[in-house]
C-alpha cells in the first residue's frame, strides 16, 4: 500500500476521463477569503462586487458572527455600472476608511467579484494605483475570485498567485516552499517534522504576516499543499522553483509519501526517514481504523467542487476500504496528480468539469451510500434519501498530516452514523 512506485501503470493513471461541460453547481472563487483572511493575520480582503456577493459571503462566515472578520465589500450600485459615479474615486475613498479603522493592515486584496467588463472597473490599475499611494505601509494587490473565471478553490490559487511577484529573490541554496493554507496547527506539525529530517529551510505561502513572504528562486523546491494551485504552481516555476511530484498529505499514507518527496530531494537516509515519520503514522494508521468498520465497502459519488476530490478518494478507498463509484472534479491536472492517479481503483470513474443534470442522474441511478457534494446539492439529494457529506467542510477543517488522519475520517463517517441512528 506505501509503494506507490510499483504501481506506476495501475489504477487511473492512463483510465480514460469523461470530460462534462454543461450547467455548473459550484461556489465561486469569492469563498476562498473565508480562510485566507485567517491565515494572514495582517491582511485585509476588499471585495467589489453586489449586494448579492455580499450576502453570499455573509451566509458563508456566518460561523465568525463573534469575531470582526479582515474583509468586507465595496458594493457596486446601478450607477457604477452604468458609468454615471467615478467608481475610482469612490474605491479610493473606501480603502481609506478601512485603513483608517484598521491601522494593523499591511497587505490589502481587491477581489473581483466579476470581471473587469462587467464592474466597469480595472482592478488591477486600481491596485497599482492605490499600492503607489499607501506604500510602504500597506501592500495593494488585486486578483478575481469571479463565479464566471473561478469556481470554490480557485480564489485561494488566484490569491497565492498574486502574492509570488512579491516574494523576495532567493540565493541558489537549496530551500522547500509549502505552497497552499494549511491550518497553523498544521504547519507547526510539518515544520517539527522537516526539522527533524533536516530539511529546509522550509517556507509556507501564504505566511501568517503579510511581511513574512519567503523568498523564491533557482534552488526552490516546491511542495504543494493542496491540488488546486495551478496558476501560483506555474508563477513559483515562472521564478526558478521547481515543483516535487508527491501525493497530497491526506491520511497516514499520503502525508508518508508527502514528506518522502521532500526527504529524497535532500537526500535523507530512509532509516531516518522511518525513524522521524514512523511513530506518526503508526498514530495515524490507529485513529484511521477506528471509522474503518463503519466506511469499509460503502460506495462513494464525488461530484465536482474543490479539487479535492481525487486524493480523498485515495484516501478512502486505500485506507478505509470505500468503494468510489465517480470521482468527479472541477479540473484534474495531471502533472500534480501524477502521484495520486496510479493510487485510485481501477474500476473507479474519472469526469472532470460539470454537467451537473447528467452528473446526477447518474448520482441517482447508482445510490451511493454517501454522496460529497457542495451545499446546493446537498439538501436535495438528502430529501430523495442519499447521504451526503459537503464539500466545503472538508477546505475549512484541518485534515492534512498525521494528527488529521483520524478527524478526516471521521468527517465521512459522521453522515452514515447520523443516518444510522435517525433510522433505529
Amino acid at each position: 500500500m506505501s509503494g506507490a512506485a510499483t504501481l506506476s501503470h495501475a489504477g487511473c493513471a492512463e483510465a480514460p476521463v469523461l470530460r462534462e461541460r454543461g450547467q455548473r453547481e459550484v461556489f465561486c472563487g469569492l469563498t476562498g477569503i473565508i480562510w485566507l483572511h485567517r491565515k494572514i493575520q495582517d491582511a485585509f480582503f476588499l471585495i467589489v462586487g453586489s449586494r448579492t456577493c455580499a450576502h453570499l459571503m455573509q451566509s458563508a462566515a456566518g460561523v465568525m458572527i463573534f469575531a470582526e472578520p479582515r474583509f468586507a465589500t465595496a458594493i457596486i450600485e446601478e450607477r457604477d455600472l452604468a458609468g454615471l459615479a467615478d467608481a475610482n474615486e469612490e474605491l479610493d475613498r473606501v480603502v481609506g476608511q478601512v485603513l483608517a479603522r484598521r491601522p494593523d493592515i499591511r497587505m490589502l486584496f481587491l477581489v473581483g467579484s466579476c470581471p473587469s467588463e462587467v464592474i466597469k472597473l480595472d482592478l488591477s490599475r486600481a491596485a497599482r494605483r492605490l499600492d503607489r499611494a499607501h506604500a510602504p505601509a500597506v501592500r495593494v494587490l488585486a486578483y478575481s475570485g469571479s463565479g464566471i473565471e473561478t469556481t470554490f478553490t480557485q480564489g485561494e490559487d488566484a490569491c497565492l498567485a498574486a502574492l509570488v511577484p512579491e516574494m523576495p529573490a532567493s540565493a541558489k541554496a537549496p530551500a522547500l516552499l509549502v505552497a497552499g493554507v494549511l491550518a497553523e496547527v498544521v504547519e507547526d506539525q510539518m515544520r517539527r517534522l522537516f526539522d527533524a529530517l533536516g530539511v529546509g529551510p522550509v517556507g509556507f505561502l501564504p505566511p501568517r504576516r503579510a511581511r513574512e513572504l519567503p523568498a523564491v528562486g533557482p534552488g526552490t523546491r516546491v511542495l504543494l499543499a493542496q491540488p488546486f494551485l495551478a496558476e501560483t504552481a506555474r508563477a513559483l516555476e515562472a521564478r526558478g522553483a521547481r515543483h516535487l511530484p508527491a501525493p497530497f498529505p491526506l491520511g497516514a499514507e499520503g502525508t508518508t509519501g508527502w514528506l518522502r518527496a521532500a526527504a529524497e530531494e535532500w537526500g535523507v537516509p530512509q532509516a531516518r526517514f522511518r525513524e522521524v515519520t514512523a511513530m506518526g503514522e503508526q498514530r495515524a494508521r490507529a485513529a484511521i481504523a477506528r471509522h474503518r468498520d463503519v466506511l469499509a465497502g460503502r460506495s462513494l459519488f464525488f461530484l465536482p467542487d474543490s479539487q479535492l476530490e481525487i486524493p480523498l478518494a485515495r484516501f478512502l478507498a486505500r485506507e478505509l476500504g470505500m468503494r468510489p463509484i465517480e470521482i468527479g472534479t472541477p479540473y484534474l491536472h495531471r502533472a500534480h496528480l501524477a502521484a495520486e492517479l496510479p493510487l485510485l481503483p481501477r474500476d473507479a470513474l474519472l469526469s472532470e468539469g460539470q454537467d451537473v443534470d447528467r452528473q446526477l442522474d447518474r448520482c441517482r441511478a447508482a445510490r451511493p451510500d454517501l454522496t460529497v457534494c457542495g451545499l446546493g446539492l446537498a439538501n436535495p439529494l438528502e430529501a430523495e434519501g442519499l447521504a451526503t457529506k459537503w464539500s466545503i467542510e472538508l477546505v475549512f477543517t484541518p485534515i492534512q498530516g498525521y494528527d488529521q488522519a483520524g478527524d478526516l475520517a471521521e468527517l465521512f463517517a459522521r453522515p452514515l452514523v447520523r443516518r444510522a441512528a435517525l433510522t433505529v
